[in-house]
């Protein structure tokens, strides 16, 4: 909407064309973003304490016991202080700020669903309906993409300049399925105070930084990178920053509020949208790294358990696993932050070394 104005008003006062630089935007994206949820969440928690309160969650340490009657849903949040700084600050005429969008309202509402249920004491809706839901959500937008833009139905893999596979109509599930699994991953992080939440800002900064050079023709070529016109989806990963940031504030530990599936499903497809969109999805793998570790804790745990019947963890996701050892959950949260930030480092490097 300002991208808008300002380009009505730009003949009138000419300091307005700085509206039209993809960085400047980006950062005042942020920077309003975060002002919004500071400004904003007090309020939100007060009213959550009144309508989100928390049930028992079941397979978490017995510590967590002291956080059963916390406000949850705070993802409601985070998803409306960045779609409302996103129609605020974007280029609406953008085809991949709608899918983008779509995709957080899809998941979001999947994620409300199921946190609500929760809430009113039915226990979450059924796992095998909630999958349909997802894969449901995750072929929609995929349909929507292909119908809208007409992306390519290339891979690119990092360190390999040339290595771009065209597997055609296959592309749109392998899309549904890293939307899914990314959308899950960031659910089964989500355990610890802060912890999510810390490692989504790191990736949706990376991303952002991607989204950028990949939609810079002269980077791009630079850099080996397929060009995907993506630079506006900068605005919406530094949007997600700022909205993210503003809700650490307030889930940091001791967490006053929890985002709830509503913001861990919904956030989660949200990162693997913007590295399809920027046909970066491999370089997720690697910024995202910390939530796939944690995705393969899981799976490795039920495996070993069906096939063995010993556990390889104490409890998994491995997060549990290192409470269960005397860890703190501070420092389980500042040293998975510091692994985040490290494989967000390794993924930018991967751009270059092609």
């Amino acid at each position: 909407m300002i991208y808008h104005l300002a380009a009505s008003f730009q003949q009138v006062w000419s300091a307005l064309n700085v509206i039209h630089y993809v960085s400047f935007r980006a950062l005042a994206s942020l920077l309003s973003t975060l002002l919004c949820s500071l400004v904003w969440g007090g309020w939100f928690i007060d009213k959550s304490k009144e309508i989100f309160r928390s049930k028992p969650r079941p397979f978490v340490p017995d510590r967590h016991k002291l956080k059963d009657d916390l406000p949850t849903m705070g993802g409601l949040f985070i998803i409306a202080m960045a779609a409302l700084n996103i129609l605020l600050w974007c280029d609406l005429r953008d085809s991949n700020v709608w899918i983008f969008l779509l995709t957080l309202t899809l998941f979001a509402a999947i994620g409300a669903w199921d946190d609500w249920s929760k809430i009113s004491g039915r226990g979450g809706i059924a796992a095998r309906t909630k999958l349909w839901l997802q894969i449901a959500s995750a072929l929609t937008i995929a349909l929507v993409w292909r119908c809208c833009a007409h992306p390519a139905t290339t891979i690119t893999f990092p360190f390999f300049k040339c290595l771009q596979p065209d597997i055609g109509i296959v592309f749109f599930a392998w899309a549904a399925f890293l939307i899914i699994g990314f959308s899950n991953a960031v659910n089964l992080t989500d355990g610890l105070d802060g912890l999510a939440i810390g490692s989504l800002i790191q990736t949706y900064a990376t991303l952002g930084i991607v989204a950028y050079l990949a939609g810079h023709a002269k980077l791009a070529h630079y850099l080996c990178i397929p060009y995907a016109g993506t630079a506006e989806l900068a605005v919406v990963g530094a949007t997600l920053v700022g909205a993210s940031l503003g809700f650490l504030w307030f889930n940091a530990y001791p967490a006053q509020i929890f985002m709830g599936d509503v913001g861990s499903l919904a956030l989660g497809a949200g990162l693997a949208i913007m590295a399809l969109l920027a046909k970066q999805e491999c370089v997720l793998l690697i910024a995202g790294g910390l939530f796939v570790g944690e995705t393969l804790s899981v799976i490795l745990q039920v495996l070993s358990f069906k096939l063995r019947g010993k556990k390889i963890f104490k409890m998994a996701p491995i997060h549990h696993h290192f409470e269960l050892l005397g860890w703190q959950e501070p420092k389980i949260v500042v040293r998975f932050g510091i692994i985040s930030f490290v494989l967000c480092l390794l993924a930018l490097m991967t751009l270059k070394m092609r």
